[in-house]
């Protein structure tokens, strides 16, 4: 209890919801009488007015004396209304810099500019090359296919068919090449000419 009531006595900020803040903006007579009530408790007390919010933030010079106040005045009548008076939390931010990620897992295999103890260099892993099946690839060739799974009782061949080159400018050779039929010749690319130089003509 005793450590409730110190860390009650460390906050000098009371926030006021309800009456008044339910007939914002407040007259002027009003509002020169709600803050009559809390300076009889701390002559240096200061007032924000959050309209938005409809709450009133209560600033005290004095943490004993916003418990006091908050003690005698929490759920009072003002302006035919209940004030309800509340402490405010403090929030502890820390440091207002924003602080860099911790290196934990920033270290790549190439050593940082400082390297902390212990660091190590990591080999390389060796590429993974499948040289079985750069094999098959190898030997296959336009027009042939290839069985990658053969079929069972339960599911389906897999095979693969190698397309032929249509565009017919395949170097490796092929029945096709026995036919009499013309291959289609390659678009040219025709380069723009460059204009005639005019000496005339001022730049």
């Amino acid at each position: 209890m005793k450590q409730k009531l110190g860390l009650i006595f460390l906050i000098s900020i009371i926030i006021s919801v309800s009456s008044p803040c339910s007939t914002f903006p407040l007259p002027l007579t009003f509002q020169a009488s709600f803050e009559a009530l809390f300076r009889s408790f701390d002559p240096e007390v200061q007032f924000q007015y959050f309209r938005s919010f409809r709450r009133v933030r209560i600033s005290f010079s004095d943490a004993l004396a916003a418990a006091e106040a908050r003690l005698r005045l929490h759920k009072t009548d003002f302006n035919g209304k209940e004030m309800r008076l509340y402490f405010a939390q403090s929030v502890h931010i820390g440091s207002p810099r924003l602080e860099p990620p911790k290196p934990e897992k920033q270290f790549l295999i190439s050593p940082p500019a400082s390297p902390p103890v212990g660091w190590e260099q990591s080999q390389d892993a060796t590429p993974v090359i499948n040289y079985d099946l750069l094999c098959a690839i190898s030997k296959l060739g336009p027009g042939d296919k290839y069985e990658l799974h053969t079929a069972t009782p339960t599911t389906p061949s897999v095979v693969v068919h190698v397309c032929e080159d249509e565009r017919g400018d395949s170097s490796a050779p092929d029945d096709s090449d026995q036919d009499d039929k013309p291959r289609p010749s390659r678009p040219k690319i025709i380069q723009t000419r460059r204009p005639d130089y005019s000496p005339g003509v001022k730049q």
